[in-house]
């Protein structure tokens, strides 16, 4: 495990969202898309899921995309080129499953943009033709979008508000695509209701459609049982069955109400962050 995890680039991309390239030589050597990284910015830390955006082998980095939701998150936000992560573990999960299915739809929500972002590379490097539907609630909140461009054959903007792209959500773009043409794949990453309903659109069209889940997790590797999710009715891990499964088989209800069970003090801890940051 590397033991010099230097932040060597910081950008913000977003409202309390940022980019940072992390020295992490061993876990870019073998990260493949879907992949996640448990970091803890010093030795008293809690450990944090995130998930590895994009990798450089010969520059030995890594690529976090991060929205400061609470203390951890807050933290990473306001680090800076030099400062030193005290641990990043990984790569973890099991990598995205990337085959030639055709028509390929990756759609994303909010910071779910930085998920998706390195399937969608891979799909269109194994010979897709692959169309991304990228939602936020608004323009200020869209992510990565000249690297997406980049990625993929097309790409459909949405924002609830209308303030960019398509006025609407992520599951009407979708939609009308699924009623112009033939689509063979979908992956999706985002909110809970966002992945629940683009599960729907999809179903009665039998359309293969994996969800990158993103639950509650303590130790990315079983142990803790935190990242319980269920699936087709039995119990999975995502931090080793997943972080991918079956949209059509997992039970989001369930999983939303455990994603959002400790939401208020997870609200309090970012409040106190910031307070100890500002001060």
């Amino acid at each position: 495990m590397d033991r010099r995890f230097a932040i060597c680039g910081a950008s913000t991309i977003g409202p309390d969202i940022v980019r940072l390239v992390v020295e992490a030589p061993r876990v870019a050597a073998h990260a493949q898309p879907g992949q996640f990284v448990i970091v803890r910015v010093n030795d008293h830390g809690e450990r944090i899921p995130l998930t590895i955006c994009d990798s450089d082998p010969e520059a030995g980095t890594i690529t976090l995309v991060v929205q400061a939701v609470g203390s951890t998150t807050t933290q990473l936000n306001v680090m800076t080129i030099g400062e030193h992560l005290a641990d990043v573990l990984g790569p973890l999960g099991t990598p995205t499953g990337i085959d030639r299915f055709g028509a390929c739809v990756v759609v994303a929500g909010g910071v779910g943009t930085a998920i998706v972002l390195p399937v969608a590379r891979a799909l269109t490097r194994a010979g897709n033709r692959v169309t991304a539907i990228v939602g936020a609630r608004n323009e200020d909140h869209l992510i990565l979008l000249n690297e997406m461009r980049d990625a993929t054959n097309e790409v459909i903007i949405t924002t609830d508000d209308g303030s960019a792209g398509r006025h609407g959500l992520v599951t009407d773009a979708l939609g009308t695509l699924l009623a112009e043409g033939d689509v063979d794949y979908v992956f999706t990453a985002g909110p809970i209701p966002m992945m629940q309903a683009v599960a729907g659109t999809t179903r009665d069209k039998r359309i293969l459609t994996v969800a990158s889940l993103n639950p509650l997790m303590v130790d990315g590797t079983g142990m803790c049982g935190g990242c319980r999710v269920t699936v087709g009715g039995e119990s999975k891990f995502a931090c080793i069955d997943g972080p991918d499964f079956d949209a059509h088989a997992v039970d989001f209800i369930t999983l939303s109400k455990r994603n959002t069970a400790y939401l208020e003090f997870e609200s309090c801890r970012f409040d106190e962050a910031t307070e100890a940051i500002d001060a």
